[in-house]
């Protein structure tokens, strides 16, 4: 069992940074690999980024590339995600997860077994 609880979102202007972060409870969070998604009103939750179990590889949907950055501290059971350069359309609310290894695809939200409860970006024009 994983409990995930994001912070770090907040209300930003166009081309500002945020860092979320999401602490884990429990001796297995080193044991998985690590996602951020994201959820606009109306829309479908969306792949951002993901980096393995190790922190060795990292993942990132093409909308954030070059712009988020995600990384992982095993000792301290966080997972971070640096967002520079944000655009208003980067507004939405971030959900870190956590998948099992060898279990489902990277970028698929049914491959992520446990949730965050979510922190809200708001990227003002």
């Amino acid at each position: 069992q994983v409990q995930l609880v994001e912070s770090g979102g907040g209300l930003v202007q166009a081309g500002g940074s945020l860092r979320l972060s999401c602490a884990a409870s429990g001796r297995t969070f080193s044991s998985n690999h690590m996602g951020w998604f994201r959820q606009a009103p109306g829309k479908e939750r969306e792949f951002a980024a993901a980096i393995s179990k190790s922190g060795r590889t990292t993942y990132y949907a093409d909308s954030v590339k070059g712009r988020f950055t995600i990384s992982r501290d095993n000792a301290k059971n966080t997972v971070y995600l640096q967002m520079n350069s944000l655009k208003p359309e980067d507004t939405a609310v971030y959900y870190c997860a956590a998948r099992p290894p060898g279990t489902g695809q990277v970028m698929s939200v049914m491959s992520y077994e446990y949730w965050g409860q979510g922190t809200q970006v708001t990227v003002s024009s």
